[in-house]
């Protein structure tokens, strides 16, 4: 689960993380207003949607006075934001957030993640911090250090000194930054994040170490221990169907292609857009309807697929386990019967139950093409829709 920058940076604060004072707000008239209790020169106005990239699209600026603030709010407020990471439908700015102005001297790149593949923590540094950073790994791969670390309660010194050496800081600001390390580690192990990424983590000329921008993601599987964490999600930022899916128990993913696909389990799914990649087509989508699929539960289903106009045929791919073939073919000929599918519907079954429920699609009347096993079925989808 994502969440806001103004989110973030809250957190942060509270395990010690220096962070530039700031006030967010729904309204301009309520940003003007919270914005007198900031002691600065100069006002940093930033867009807040889930998505990097806000600076170079215009999602941030530099004000002067509460007067050039409150004209720039209104003009940033309701705006379509268009990043390299939003696509080229944008984001709608809903929420504006305004800091106080820093005094940069210089600007370091830092995050944290979970690396699966060795089972611990991923430091990632650079001395390379800002918008460009993306450009630094590209062409000068060197400036990028990763550090990683085993899973404990505390980090160790040494390993932030490894994670920060890049940034040739002196001691007195070696020493700032290795706390700064230690309360994002804490942080990050405590929460359940997934990801917590600091660009531009930036030197003050005062010789302060703080994070000018954070973005932070955590463990949705882990969102029952953080009710607090919960409720800072903001569905205005989220896909709506992906939305609708989370409410029956769905795990749906939207995806560019033209074949939907409805299949239980994830590595069943993984193979079913393979091969229907094979077979030189695109999958619309990746829908994992689980152990035990409903009529109401496969209608959700379908309808989420059908919600797409870039759908234009369905592939149903079953393995029965847990799930009983003959349930899930009743419930899918009943969703049929009440959605009036009006694309091409080809239905694998595979396992417990399967020939009953070939028996249930075959003899429902309606348009359904039964496959034999999956290398039929995505041939059967292809051919269906060409």
């Amino acid at each position: 689960m994502n969440i806001h920058e103004h989110q973030a940076k809250k957190i942060l604060k509270k395990y010690g993380v220096a962070v530039p004072e700031g006030i967010f707000a729904l309204t301009v008239d309520d940003l003007i207003e919270k914005a007198k209790s900031l002691k600065t020169k100069k006002y940093v106005l930033k867009a807040q949607i889930h998505a990097g990239g806000r600076g170079k699209a215009g999602g941030v600026k530099i004000l002067d006075n509460l007067e050039e603030l409150k004209i720039a709010a209104k003009e940033l407020l309701g705006k379509i934001l268009v990043t390299h990471q939003t696509g080229p439908e944008g984001r709608e700015v809903k929420r504006l957030y305004v800091e106080e102005s820093s005094n940069i001297v210089k600007e370091f790149y830092l995050s944290c993640l979970i690396d699966r593949s060795s089972s611990k923590i991923a430091f990632i540094s650079s001395d390379q911090g800002g918008m460009d950073i993306e450009e630094v790994a590209k062409n000068d791969p060197q400036k990028i250090v990763t550090t990683k670390v085993e899973m404990s309660d505390e980090i160790s010194e040494s390993d932030c000194k490894k994670i920060i050496k890049i940034f040739n800081l002196n001691d007195d600001i070696k020493n700032q930054a290795i706390t700064l390390i230690k309360s994002i580690y804490k942080m990050f192990k405590n929460t359940d994040a997934n990801m917590v990424e600091v660009n531009p983590l930036i030197l003050t000329k005062d010789e302060k170490i703080i994070c000018l921008d954070a973005k932070v993601n955590f463990d949705s599987n882990a969102l029952f221990r953080h009710p607090e964490i919960i409720e800072l999600r903001d569905l205005n930022e989220e896909d709506q169907t992906e939305i609708e899916a989370s409410k029956h128990d769905l795990a749906y993913i939207k995806l560019d292609g033209s074949i939907g696909c409805m299949v239980n389990g994830a590595g069943l799914a993984m193979a079913t857009m393979d091969i229907i990649k094979l077979y030189g087509k695109e999958p619309a989508n990746f829908l994992d309807v689980g152990g035990g699929a409903s009529k109401e539960k496969v209608s959700a289903a379908l309808k989420l697929i059908l919600s797409d106009k870039n759908v234009r045929g369905i592939l149903i791919n079953i393995f029965g386990g847990i799930m009983r073939c003959d349930v899930l073919a009743q419930g899918v000929v009943d969703a049929a019967k009440e959605i009036n599918i009006s694309v091409p519907l080809v239905v694998r079954l595979a396992g417990t139950n399967n020939k009953q429920g070939k028996e249930i699609l075959d003899n429902a009347g309606l348009k359904i093409i039964s496959a034999e096993n999956l290398d039929d079925a995505a041939k059967k989808i292809v051919e269906a829709i060409e």
